[in-house]
């Protein structure tokens, strides 16, 4: 933990990080940060959520590609937190791309799921990380997520 950030970081303080809103807003808090370095943070997941009056109404189950795009914002806070940077100031950060995604365990409404990011690398504006979001002890999924900085 380095500079001013107070942990942990609650939704309020999350959407004056992340441009998202209700209901794409995906990561409730921020539970570690090592800036430049690494994130965790959790997504309740309750049967509320609109994603499951579709997906599946009789047997509810979060979609693979929501789990991705929690991965993605969770990287987006440790992005956003380690630049300085805010979708205030004219930034953004957008998910182009996921490599090596594999699906482990179903998520459902009553989990817990704790969302694991590690930077890896950057290259002209795109950055990768490592991450993983487990249920438990039980890996859910895991990729390699890819988000380019914009400036809007």
């Amino acid at each position: 933990m380095t500079d001013n950030i107070v942990l942990p970081i609650y939704t309020q303080q999350i959407k004056e990080i992340l441009p998202h809103r209700y209901p794409f807003l995906l990561v409730d808090r921020v539970t570690a940060i090592e800036l430049g370095r690494s994130i965790t943070g959790y997504k309740n997941i309750s049967i509320n959520e609109e994603m499951f009056n579709g997906h599946f109404p009789e047997r509810p189950i979060m979609p693979g590609m929501l789990i991705l795009e929690a991965m993605a914002q969770v990287s987006g806070v440790l992005g956003f937190l380690t630049s300085g940077k805010r979708p205030s100031d004219g930034h953004i950060y957008l998910f182009v791309g996921a490599d090596n995604a594999r699906f482990k365990r179903q998520v459902v409404p009553g989990d817990c799921l704790t969302l694991h990011s590690e930077f890896i690398t950057s290259k002209r504006h795109i950055h990768k990380f490592a991450c993983r979001a487990m249920v438990g002890d039980e890996l859910a999924a895991s990729a390699d997520i890819l988000v380019a900085e914009q400036v809007i």
